[in-house]
């Protein structure tokens, strides 16, 4: 049997800003094939190098980012999503606080790299768009069944910032009663003797942190939550 096919790596990498939502980076591609293209980051993967260490490689030389939540996603393919050759593509996705990395560097294939809300993506190159569309779905699968927000959001805020996290990666409005119930109820939330900055509109609330060993224990064994 003759087989020749190449390994590559890709990273969907989602970030959160209370005032500008989700969203991900990608890196303008510097040679062809889609010369010019908005792609996620990623790679091929090196003889001597594990998948994991690859895909923390390229979003690093690509992007200038290294963060610590990555996650197999899914193996994408088709024998013609590479015009070049046959390549199978392992992608992974991750969360940060964009507020870290505001200042990108782009390096080695990529042009430019940029954060875009994922409600206005460029058209991207290969099957990119797919992959970014598998890892939304994952995303709003997963803040049922594990929790999300300590990579996204500030060591201490405002519950309002973790509701309007959940209601963005959802894309819908959620039950604000309802909702502080169950996730209160979880008991990885802790309420500070502090205030959030006023913002002119009504009384200050209260500042939250989460208890990282109990968001650890909920995130190695999950739960279930209807938001």
């Amino acid at each position: 049997m003759n087989q020749n096919i190449k390994v590559a790596v890709d990273a969907i990498v989602f970030g959160y800003h209370k005032t500008e939502g989700v969203s991900l980076i990608l890196v303008k591609r510097k040679y062809s094939p889609f010369k010019g293209s908005w792609a996620i980051p990623g790679g091929f993967v090196l003889n001597e190098e594990d998948l994991e260490s690859a895909v923390r490689r390229e979003l690093r030389e690509e992007t200038g980012v290294e963060i610590n939540f990555l996650e197999q996603l899914y193996t994408f393919g088709k024998p013609n999503r590479d015009p070049r050759e046959r390549v199978l593509s392992i992608s992974y996705f991750g969360l940060v606080n964009s507020q870290t990395f505001q200042e990108l560097k782009a390096a080695t294939d990529a042009e430019q790299a940029q954060w875009f809300s994922i409600k206005s993506l460029p058209q991207l190159a290969f099957d990119h768009q797919e992959i970014v569309n598998v890892a939304i779905t994952r995303i709003r699968a997963k803040i049922k069944y594990q929790p999300i927000g300590f990579e996204l959001l500030d060591p201490k805020f405002s519950f309002s910032d973790l509701e309007i996290l959940y209601s963005t990666l959802l894309d819908r409005k959620i039950d604000r009663r309802n909702f502080k119930k169950k996730i209160m109820g979880l008991g990885f939330l802790e309420e500070l003797n502090e205030k959030a900055p006023s913002n002119g509109a009504g009384r200050p609330g209260s500042l939250f942190q989460f208890n990282v060993d109990k968001y650890r224990r909920y995130e190695k064994n999950g739960f279930h939550i209807e938001i």
